[in-house]
């Protein structure tokens, strides 16, 4: 399942119970990123799942939308029915939502 950016904002905005999921490297983290977002780098989510929600929604975002989609199929076939990729990633959300956010 997707969602678009303003999606995302609409459930921020609402305050859903939900949790983002910011798979993107330490580095890309520094240069911009959306607060209260669940950070953990691609390549460490095996084993950093006990710190993942099963409840909850669960948005997968990376820079683009590529990664986070591969990461939110990995994990719905893991046992994670609660997984949302969020298109167009920090890139989409800071061209539409957060338009002074630092773009890379």
């Amino acid at each position: 399942m997707d969602i678009n950016v303003q999606q995302l904002a609409d459930m921020r905005s609402n305050n859903e119970l939900h949790t983002l999921l910011d798979i993107r490297e330490v580095h890309e983290v520094a240069i911009c990123s959306i607060e209260g977002s669940l950070d953990i780098p691609m390549n460490t989510i095996p084993e950093n799942l006990d710190k993942l929600p099963k409840e909850e929604p669960l948005v997968v975002m990376c820079h683009l939308g590529g990664r986070s989609a591969q990461v939110a199929h990995w994990l719905s076939q893991n046992g994670y029915e609660n997984v949302i990729n969020l298109e167009g990633g920090i890139a989409a959300w800071a061209q539409i939502i957060d338009t002074e956010m630092v773009q890379y």
